[in-house]
């Protein structure tokens, strides 16, 4: 006999905020219970345990797109992951140094080598926390919230709203305001939603997202607000909006101009894309 309920539980499930909201919460516990596991350990080691937690949040995305969305997941080919993450990691590497390189023609930035600094360490522990951050933020934002929205309202709604949320997301952190809250929306979450977009591939998102978080860490720049000891030692001097004060690059109006000149024709090749699907 069956079940006359268990349809109304399967459409329970594919709801698009339903799977959302529980392969959220998935990956953030895979995330918090190895960052336990950590705890003071340092190095390799440390690398390690992130690259399992990384591996055990898309496992996680994985089983939630497969069992509870009920679709498929092209946004995460294995064939192409190495070449898109690599397209990725490019694009994000150019942008990072572009920016910089324009706040320090406009004199806010000069940077010097840090006497003290032992590579290796500051290698290790860089890609360690960009790594972190790249993968779990990319699969949250761009790969679940992204295609609940899309799914439901489309890409346009989807768009505004990943961004508007990774934006309001950052406020927590050391050196927020409402201006660098702004600037995330635009330089982070429209950037990163058009890659995504543009590609439809998540390693690209996630090449981009790393490449930003590690190269602003090695060269000593704050990231979204949090002190990085990097390679260099960095002065700052000038107007907050140019050098985005304590919050780090991500705080200065360079990379928002900067980010849109890269957004706009991804999101220009993104809607022909869709027109010639």
């Amino acid at each position: 006999m069956k079940n006359p309920s268990a349809p109304k539980v399967r459409s329970f499930f594919r709801f698009p905020l339903t799977w959302m909201v529980a392969g959220t919460i998935g990956i953030l516990l895979v995330d918090t219970l190895f960052r336990l596991l950590a705890g003071d350990v340092k190095g390799i080691t440390s690398l390690l345990l992130t690259l399992t937690a990384s591996i055990g949040g898309i496992l996680v995305y994985w089983l939630t797109m497969k069992y509870l969305a009920h679709r498929s997941l092209s946004e995460l080919p294995r064939r192409r992951a190495g070449a898109e993450a690599g397209k990725g990691l490019l694009t994000g590497t150019l942008f990072i140094l572009v920016s910089t390189g324009m706040i320090v023609i406009l004199g806010g930035y000069s940077f010097q080598w840090a006497p003290t600094a032992d590579p290796n360490r500051i290698l290790l522990s860089t890609i360690e926390s960009a790594l972190g951050a790249a993968i779990v933020e990319e699969l949250i934002f761009r790969g679940l919230m992204f295609q609940a929205i899309r799914q439901w309202l489309g890409n346009w709604p989807a768009l505004a709203v990943t961004s508007l949320f990774f934006g309001v997301a950052h406020l927590g952190n050391p050196g927020a305001t409402l201006w660098s809250a702004l600037a995330i929306t635009v330089e982070a979450g429209v950037l990163l939603g058009a890659a995504f977009l543009w590609r439809r591939n998540l390693w690209f998102a996630m090449g981009l997202h790393f490449a930003w978080n590690a190269l602003e860490g090695m060269l000593g720049i704050p990231v979204s607000g949090h002190p990085a000891t990097g390679l260099f030692t960095v002065t700052v001097s000038g107007a907050p909006l140019l050098t985005g004060g304590d919050f780090g690059l991500e705080g200065s109006i360079v990379p928002v101009m900067v980010s849109l000149l890269i957004a706009i024709p991804m999101l220009i090749a993104a809607s022909r894309n869709r027109a010639t699907d």
